[in-house]
């Protein structure tokens, strides 16, 4: 291999450096993927954090209502209610 292909290489992002749409996760000092899979988290209480984490730099209003609307889901079927 050449050198400059190995550079190119050496220089390629990890998954987690690397975002498609912005950068509301990457700028993060912890990316909420990092902390819903460390703490085993499901898709509702991850999509919870994820919309709440990202609001301010992505959807706004938009982002706080789907978790909003994430934890009614999560009360409905985890809950009953």
């Amino acid at each position: 291999m050449s050198d400059g292909m190995t550079e190119m290489y050496k220089e390629e992002a990890t998954a987690l450096q690397k975002q498609v749409g912005g950068s509301h996760y990457a700028d993060m000092t912890i990316q909420p993927i990092e902390f819903i899979t460390a703490n085993g988290l499901d898709f509702l209480q991850g999509n919870i954090i994820k919309y709440v984490c990202r609001h301010k730099n992505k959807n706004g209003a938009d982002d706080i209502k789907k978790a909003i609307h994430y934890c009614e889901l999560l009360l409905q079927m985890e809950y009953g209610e």
